[in-house]
């Protein structure tokens, strides 16, 4: 082995030779059981983050675990064609280079060169993947646009369709009036933002007044612009103000329409006014009252949310009403939204109508791709009616077949389920699944998996024009076929067979309704066992915190605050993490601000850890379901810890390699275990019990701590040490014995680890095999250490914890009295127990060597000991006299200086108690506080005297 551990020289070229021999494909040996984890599909467009690291860890961790349990194991890994991302990349990339639209080019050959970028450039997550050491599956990879999985997504939509779960719709949207889109919940950013909440006065129709004789109600927005949409005005019906007013109308300004005085709970008695203006077509609250009244919703923007001339009237049940006409006032018609908000606001002024502005906090929506604010829109789109397959993915939780880790998540997602709605699934984009949807002329739609099939299933005839809807699915809808579209469903195929349900899904609680559950309804849906009982799509959902900077800050490119995984492992200088933080971005003085804070946050850059130092943090910090602060020190401490396991396994080899360790039957020779020995097969075993409970129960912070703890504190810091005298001094018999147990611990450590800390345990492996008589290709096709109860020899264990009180009780001497390691003590014992002499008389080499004593004596009974420094061992007391062990004129020196600083203690404090004003005005707890302080420093006076005439006797 090299003498020093270098991570960037193995680890590559070992993932190489992994990939190569094919060790990720599942082993086709199902005798142990399957298992199966679905890799989040991370977006085409992306590259990896700490969130992906530290995913990605877990889910490698549970796969090299299982596999070497002997399971026929398969971790399936894909990318998502990223919707919004991916369309806008290329949208970028394709104006700097030709100055084109994607309107300018056409459908088919942007799509043409979306494909073009994937091809070429869309792989850089999954090399990136690699890196961390992620044993997928590479000949099974998938893409969510790939044919097969486009397959399964269009014959989900066309049975849906068919089953009347979808149906297309006018309903209110979030939209993007950049990206001309609806997006999803997920796709929303709430900023908070200084506003102003603006007071109209609505004047009462018909004469009608308030009780206070006011002709008019005042409604309080934050949206001024949206008024030319109003509907109604909302009271609470148990809002004594304004009860009479219910059923009565309001001449809404502006527009001199007659809109009624509706009464309903959404109205807060406690909040503004009272009065709520309800604008369903472009407010979500708004919209559900506007259901539960049967209001029409009056759409007054453009997909560009700009004013339109004319608006657009929809009845309360999504239809078009024609009936009505509403023109907007020439003087607001096209303006942009925020130009018409302040023209709406000057005419209410005009008008006399403005009542009052006042400053005013608020959450506004932006889109977190585009950047402008989102506006909620009335917009056809297609739905998927949920709440059928919502009650059967809530009963699959109920009833345990999904067990949520931590269990409270359940309970968010239970809160989901219930107030589940139908669910958008169309976009209006170009790049992703296309609905498989057609219209004739008159608009009538048709479903169909082609306009072949359409045209045969309707009987239409060649001359009846068809045209197929320009929407496409939502990522969400195909990501929510993943678990089972990877495994070539619509096809029974074997893998779909073998590996379905799948075992555990790791994934973040933001998405727990987004995919978690989608997953789970559609999956049931559409997936049953042989009995016909719907499937599950895997059996237990282990939910991740979120990776913080050391503030507890969400990490974000805007906060300068990110951490590139990769730079953890390969080291980064300082001038290019400023460059790669700062480099792209737009605004120079928040630019200026992240290159100061980097600058004084990583003085030096970043230092190289290598991968497994950095996948042991990840493990060591992952606590259930909590969100992770990133500490660097942590991190620094784990990369000493390889470097503690390489230096420890080069110490096995250079006494174990070309020696007789007793691994081979034909060696032939006795073998004689040390107490050592002994104690360390029963702490290893012991380790691999903790290790695989903790792993099983998903607590890899509780496994890699178990690990770290044997590892270094008892292999390394004890057992390597307890081995040095028998090496040196034992018969050939114990030096068998103590190579044997050398090399097969050290072997066996390798395989516990190996999941957290594949390269390191692959190299080290590698070289130990042949000396503990081991053979196979590779540790990750070796066989997982399982606990040994006969190897735990507790009388062993007890005497050894004991020997090592007894050596620490040597070295805290030797620490409290300043004496150099090196300098060999003598050592008395008393009150020794029949036990206590059988250990030390056996052990002494050990004593000896680690403790540096060259004697042990007993005391007789009633012997009086010269002045020592003393140590409990148990029941046992251990002596080290003092006598030329210290510098008695400058022990006494400092003793005098104790006492003279405790002598002026003394005087202030009896200086208090003399005083009669201090005894007189002083609580009764006060003055025996300073009594028994007085007491407590004659006490350690008169035991500082007494340490000073001892020290004379020496």
């Amino acid at each position: 082995m090299d003498t020093t551990y270098n991570p960037q020289a193995l680890e590559q070229a070992l993932y190489k030779a992994w990939e190569e021999k094919g060790y990720f494909k599942p082993s086709g040996d199902s005798s142990q059981g399957n298992y199966c984890i679905m890799i989040p599909p991370p977006n085409v467009t992306g590259s990896l983050h700490m969130g992906h690291a530290f995913q990605d860890t877990i889910m490698d961790t549970l796969t090299r675990y299982q596999r070497m349990k002997g399971k026929n194991a398969l971790w399936q890994v894909g990318t998502d064609h990223a919707g919004i991302a991916t369309q806008m990349l290329v949208e970028r990339k394709l104006e700097a280079e030709s100055g084109q639209s994607r309107h300018d080019i056409g459908r088919d050959a942007f799509m043409d060169k979306v494909w073009e970028w994937k091809n070429h450039s869309g792989g850089t997550i999954t090399q990136q993947l690699r890196r961390l050491g992620a044993s997928v599956d590479w000949d099974r990879e998938r893409f969510t646009m790939d044919e097969g999985f486009s397959k399964a997504v269009q014959e989900v939509f066309v049975r849906l369709y068919q089953d009347d779960l979808i149906y297309r719709g006018k309903r209110l949207v979030n939209w993007d009036p950049k990206l001309h889109t609806a997006i999803s919940d997920l796709e929303v950013e709430n900023k908070e933002k200084n506003g102003h909440m603006w007071h109209f006065r609505y004047p009462l129709a018909d004469g009608a007044l308030t009780k206070d004789g006011k002709d008019y109600v005042v409604v309080a927005t934050t949206r001024p612009e949206t008024m030319l949409g109003d509907s109604a005005v909302a009271v609470n019906p148990n809002d004594e103000r304004y009860q009479d007013l219910i059923g009565k109308e309001i001449i809404l300004p502006i527009m001199n329409r007659r809109i009624p005085i509706v009464g309903d709970d959404y109205a807060d008695m406690e909040k503004g006014t009272g009065c709520v203006k309800i604008t369903p077509a472009h407010d979500f609250n708004d919209y559900e009252v506007g259901k539960r009244h049967s209001l029409l919703m009056v759409n007054i923007f453009t997909q560009n949310a700009d004013v339109r001339e004319q608006a657009e009237i929809i009845n309360s049940d999504g239809t078009i009403n024609n009936d009505i006409s509403l023109s907007i006032p020439e003087a607001f018609a096209g303006l942009e939204r925020f130009a018409a908000r302040k023209a709406i606001v000057a005419e209410f002024e005009h008008l006399g109508l403005l009542e009052k502005i006042d400053d005013h906090s608020l959450m506004v929506p932006y889109g977190d791709r585009s950047g402008v604010v989102i506006e909620p829109l009335l917009t056809d789109q297609w739905y998927v009616a949920v709440a059928p397959m919502a009650k059967t993915a809530k009963e699959a939780v109920a009833n345990g077949d999904i067990k949520f880790v931590p269990q409270q998540y359940e309970n968010m997602y239970n809160a989901w389920m219930n107030d589940i709605q139908d669910w958008c699934i169309s976009r209006q984009l170009w790049w992703g699944h296309r609905i498989p949807a057609w219209y004739d002329e008159s608009g009538k739609v048709y479903v169909g998996r082609s306009e072949d099939e359409v045209r045969q299933q309707n009987g239409l005839s060649a001359d009846v024009v068809l045209r197929q809807d320009d929407d496409v699915l939502d990522t969400w809808f195909s990501s929510a076929l993943w678990t089972f579209g990877t495994l070539g469903w619509p096809e029974n195929t074997d893998a779909l067979k073998t590996f379905h349900p799948t075992d555990v899904l790791v994934t973040g609680f933001d998405i727990i309704f987004f995919w978690v559950a989608r997953m789970i309804m559609m999956t049931m849906h559409f997936c049953k066992d042989d009995n016909g009982k719907p499937q599950v799509p895997f059996k237990t959902v282990y939910v991740t915190g979120l990776i913080r900077d050391e503030q507890g800050n969400k990490m974000s490119k805007s906060k300068g605050n990110v951490l590139d995984p990769l730079d953890m492992i390969d080291g980064i200088d300082l001038e290019s993490l400023v460059e790669k933080r700062t480099g792209n971005m737009m605004q120079p003085q928040l630019a200026k601000k992240i290159e100061k804070s980097t600058r004084k946050e990583f003085a030096d850059g970043i230092n190289a850890h290598g991968t497994d130092a950095l996948r042991f943090t990840l493990a060591a910090m992952a606590s259930t379901g909590r969100d992770i602060n990133w500490d660097m020190n942590r991190l620094d401490g784990y990369r000493n810890f390889c470097n503690k396991l390489w230096n420890a396994s080069r110490y096995v080899l250079m006494n174990t390699e070309e020696q007789d360790c007793g691994t081979n039957a034909s060696d032939g020779g006795d073998m004689e275990l040390s107490l050592a020995d002994r104690w360390i097969l029963g702490q290893f075993n012991q380790t691999v019990k903790s290790v695989t409970e903790s792993i099983d129960n998903y607590r890899f912070d509780m496994a890699a701590n178990a690990l770290y703890e044997f590892t270094w504190n008892q292999f390394c810091d004890w057992y390597l040490e307890l081995t040095k005298p028998v090496l040196a001094n034992g018969s050939e018999a114990q030096q068998r014995g103590t190579r044997n147990t050398l090399i097969s611990v050290l072997e066996a450590l390798l395989r516990l680890m190996h999941p957290v800390m594949p390269f390191i345990t692959e190299s080290i492996w590698d070289r130990v095999k042949p000396v503990a008589g081991v053979e196979g290709e590779s540790i990750m096709l070796a066989a997982y250490p399982q606990f040994d109860e006969t190897k735990v020899d507790e009388q062993a264990m007890a005497e050894l914890e004991w020997l090592k009180a007894a050596i620490v009780a040597v070295r805290a001497v030797r620490a409290e009295l300043n004496i150099a390691p090196s300098k060999p003590l003598n050592a008395l014992v008393r009150g020794a127990s029949d036990s206590d002499k059988a250990i030390l008389n056996a052990n002494q080499s050990f004593l000896f060597k680690l403790a540096n004593l060259e004697s042990i004596q007993e005391l007789g009974e009633g012997e009086k000991a010269p002045m020592s420094a003393a140590q409990l061992v148990g029941q046992m007391e251990l002596l080290i006299p003092m006598a030329g062990l210290i510098d008695v004129e400058a022990e006494v020196a400092r003793i005098d200086k104790q006492i003279d600083k405790l002598s002026q203690d003394m005087a202030r404090t009896q200086g208090k108690l003399n005083n009669e004003n201090f005894v007189s005005k002083a609580p009764a707890a006060v003055i025996d506080k300073e009594r028994a302080k007085l007491e407590e420093m004659q006490t350690s006076i008169a035991k500082l005297n007494e340490q000073k005439a001892e020290l004379a006797a020496l």
